[in-house]
């Protein structure tokens, strides 16, 4: 059973970003920051994370994208400003297909939540440290079983408690 941490946004917060990690590292099969950590690439903090470079970013050693899979879930994370995420998801959906992701994870928007689209499931765990909708800071934690029949994206503040009300439910299963 596939589990995924996504974090993003963390605008130079490490004690969060170790709390977090810490709480999650013995339950994941992988960890993501979708980019604006402000910490460089080779930090504790980031240690055995996917990581992408943000807009706020400015260790040139975080690359812009990355895509790897976990089970038959194909990841594909950017940060989204060079997606224009603020405004369509189309851009970075597209880049998406290209590398055949079927979970496409950013940040940059700091607004929490989970959809699905044309097969694809787009999350933003939103921002831990400066969160910009009606939800306090959050990150996110993947779960599926292994056809995709049932994919969970649960949320939760920094201190572990789950905002229910985010929670998104879905299938990634594949139709014949």
């Amino acid at each position: 059973m596939p589990k995924v941490l996504i974090m993003s946004d963390s605008h130079g917060w490490e004690d969060e970003v170790m709390e977090i990690k810490k709480r999650h590292q013995y339950e994941v099969d992988a960890m993501i920051h979708c980019g604006d950590s402000e910490l460089q690439h080779n930090s504790e903090e980031l240690s055995g994370m996917n990581v992408v470079q943000g807009n706020m970013d400015m260790d040139d050693k975080l690359p812009n994208e990355v895509n790897f899979s976990v089970g038959d879930l194909h990841f594909f994370v950017a940060h989204g400003h060079m997606h224009q995420i603020k405004f369509t998801l189309q851009p970075i959906s597209y880049r998406g297909d290209e590398v055949g992701a079927n979970v496409v994870c950013f940040g940059h928007s700091h607004i929490a939540g989970a959809e699905k689209a044309e097969n694809k499931l787009f999350i933003n765990p939103g921002s831990i440290r400066l969160p910009r909708a009606q939800h306090p800071g959050s990150y996110a934690v993947l779960t599926a079983n292994e056809d995709l029949t049932d994919v969970t994206v649960d949320f939760y503040t920094i201190d572990g408690r789950e905002i229910r009300d985010l929670a998104y439910q879905t299938s990634l299963r594949k139709t014949q």
